[in-house]
């Protein structure tokens, strides 16, 4: 079998967690025998192609047009949703202007007022946003879950938030979990050749410092506390001000790294007594999966679709509630580690499962 993966195009300038989830599916499906290329072309030629993979539903400008050009060649289509609004944030704790006016918009509205001001501002206009000129964001996104053959979300409650949103009756889908490299990610044992021993027993927090992430809340619920608390990942070009903030407010226990290698960051969780994500909205975060696979207790939001993944084995809080998140940081420290989280994370959201499973779903959709 041969397969077209596709999604934004600007996917290497910009990496997340969509580009993770495609370059690792693609390694996996690949040790299966499956022949994979990527294509971030909007009209690339897909002669010999059994069928295109398109991520990343919200940024319906780019995949509607691989779309199209996957039907006009006759190829089916599946769609690895990855979908999530950041509504609440954007109303209650973007800040500025836009957070009034937030207010007063729809979520799509929300989304479509962004989406042109980042392509424009980044002087990618092209004719996908031309489309969502016409269509609006949501009218973009419609047509595309109206024409894809099978829905391959992060979660069940992923798909039924698709579902609901898009009218979308008795979807064929399977859910694909978001996966830890367990070649990487499972021995937890300390060394002490280990750079990061000086962060032992830290708070760890793996992800990009931005307003979504909730950064600033985290820090300053560890302001005047015992703990000491290790920033790594990017941060946001486009919330300087947010960053600035967070830089200010960081006490002397807070400690930033920027971004690290896959090698580094597995020394930290090491060395880390909890992980804390507590953003506004995950699905569920790679970085929660890897810290628990490394057999630490993780803080997470309840907002999305962590309790898929978590349940009852995490330490929840809520993202705009620094109290909460505290409270939960507080019990995460104190309580023994549960091995039956990390069993199962082993057991089902690895990327060998991830690969087994987007085949299913590609055979179902050639059916």
């Amino acid at each position: 079998m041969k397969v077209l993966f596709q999604t934004r195009t600007n996917l290497f300038e910009a990496p997340g967690g969509d580009m993770v989830q495609m370059l690792k599916t693609k390694e996996f499906l690949e040790k299966t025998g499956i022949q994979v290329d990527i294509s971030l072309d909007f009209e690339p030629n897909l002669e010999g192609y059994d069928l295109v993979h398109l991520f990343n539903l919200m940024e319906p400008q780019d995949i509607y047009l691989q779309l199209k050009n996957a039907h006009r060649q006759n190829k089916k289509v599946v769609l690895s949703t990855i979908y999530g609004l950041y509504t609440e944030f954007e109303r209650k704790a973007r800040g500025g202007l836009f957070q009034k006016v937030a207010n007063f918009l729809s979520p799509y509205q929300i989304v479509y007022i962004k989406t042109l001001v980042k392509h424009y501002k980044e002087k990618r206009m092209h004719k996908g946003i031309l489309q969502m000129l016409y269509k609006g964001h949501y009218g973009l996104m419609k047509e595309i879950v109206d024409n894809t053959s099978v829905f391959l979300p992060n979660s069940d409650s992923e798909m039924k938030r698709v579902a609901t949103e898009f009218k979308l009756k008795n979807p064929k889908y399977i859910s694909i979990p978001n996966a830890i490299d367990k070649s990487v990610f499972t021995e937890s044992e300390d060394n002490q050749t280990n750079p990061f021993l000086k962060y032992k027993d830290c708070i760890l927090c793996a992800a990009r410092i931005e307003g979504r992430k909730s950064t600033l809340n985290l820090v300053r619920a560890v302001k005047n506390t015992k703990y000491q608390l290790v920033l790594v990942g990017k941060e946001s070009q486009n919330q300087k001000e947010y960053v600035n903030q967070v830089h200010l407010e960081a006490g002397e226990n807070v400690t930033f790294l920027g971004a690290i290698s896959h090698e580094e960051l597995k020394k930290l969780y090491q060395v880390c007594k909890v992980h804390a994500l507590v953003s506004w909205m995950e699905t569920p975060g790679l970085s929660s999966l890897e810290a628990a696979a490394m057999g630490k207790n993780i803080v997470v939001t309840t907002k999305g679709d962590t309790y898929d993944y978590f349940e009852d084995y995490a330490f929840y809080c809520e993202p705009d509630d620094i109290e909460s998140i505290k409270k939960a940081i507080t019990k995460a420290y104190d309580s023994p580690v549960n091995p039956k989280l990390k069993q199962k994370i082993l057991e089902k959201y690895t990327w060998e499962q991830t690969a087994i499973e987007t085949l299913k779903a590609y055979e179902l959709a050639l059916q």
